[in-house]
């Protein structure tokens, strides 16, 4: 096994190019296992340590791009304002060692369907950028992934960012494990209010053969809360309507039974979390409604 280490993103992309075959490892958090229990054996390594503007992030006025090996520790520090809800995931990744290791460009790499990070990347509507000798793209996140461990990436291309929309309402993020921590998800769920657009998103980890989205669910209430006044209103929803949507989130998922658990429990667990995380948001909305009533004065 050849170890190459790029000082540069050019050089990084020239590499590629030259050893298509090659495997990024940055944090080395899902690479370094598989190689450690011989489940993948590639013939060369790219390391891209050393690439420093893959650990840098920038906040814009409308949105934050996100550096690929930013490490879950920073966003928890720094970003939590901007994008709470992978924050709120990023909490939950392994230990605290390998949140200060690993970022989402890892995640987005490995696609695997437990990735901490694709449920709220999916709910913010997130865009990957991706790069090569040939020049770059940005691939909506909904379109990144192709399978199981499997995504869009060409086979010279390298994720060098992820851009997410600052969030312009509540978020949520849930995750069921075997225990509290150092666990792959038995399944997760994330949850976006989108105030601007009159939106929700949601996104589903761990029970699908990729992360998906409960585009039905979304539909469906997206027409609900704006047929019901809901958004101008900030009335609370009702359990009916709540539970509506989250037989139908449960519905949007196609999981398997394992070691960690059935595919009915991942069902159910779903649909739990699904009621839970959006009766928070919805709080939250509420809450910072009646605030900015207040300050207007018109409350």
């Amino acid at each position: 096994m050849d170890f190459l280490r790029p000082a540069s993103w050019q050089e990084a992309l020239a590499a590629k190019a030259e050893h298509p075959t090659a495997v990024p490892i940055a944090g080395g958090t899902d690479v370094m296992v598989e190689i450690n229990f011989d489940h993948r054996r590639p013939e060369h390594l790219l390391d891209l340590g050393r690439v420093g503007d893959l650990y840098e992030w920038e906040v814009g006025e409308d949105s934050v791009r996100l550096g690929a090996s930013v490490p879950y520790t920073r966003i928890m520090e720094n970003l939590r304002s901007e994008l709470p809800g992978l924050a709120l995931a990023s909490h939950t990744v392994a230990s605290p060692q390998i949140r200060n290791r690993g970022g989402v460009g890892g995640n987005l790499g490995t696609a695997s369907p437990a990735g901490d990070a694709h449920p709220a990347l999916l709910a913010a509507g997130a865009e990957v950028e991706v790069e090569s000798v040939r020049g770059s793209r940005r691939i909506p996140v909904d379109d990144f992934y192709t399978g199981v461990k499997r995504n869009a990436l060409a086979a010279d291309e390298l994720i060098r960012a992820v851009h997410i929309k600052k969030a312009d309402g509540p978020q949520q993020y849930s995750k069921v494990g075997t225990r509290n921590a150092m666990v792959i998800a038995v399944c997760a769920f994330g949850l976006a209010l989108h105030p601007d657009t009159r939106t929700v998103r949601t996104g589903i980890g761990s029970a699908a053969p990729t992360p998906v989205r409960a585009r039905t669910a979304e539909e469906f209430l997206n027409a609900a809360l704006d047929e019901g006044g809901f958004w101008d209103s900030g009335k609370i929803i009702t359990p009916s309507l709540a539970k509506r949507f989250a037989d139908l989130c449960a519905a949007a998922c196609n999981p398997i039974d394992d070691v960690r658990g059935t595919a009915s429990y991942r069902r159910h667990a779903v649909g739990v979390m699904a009621r839970r995380t959006l009766t928070w948001t919805w709080e939250s909305y509420r809450g910072a409604g009646r605030t900015t009533r207040r300050k207007g004065g018109a409350a």
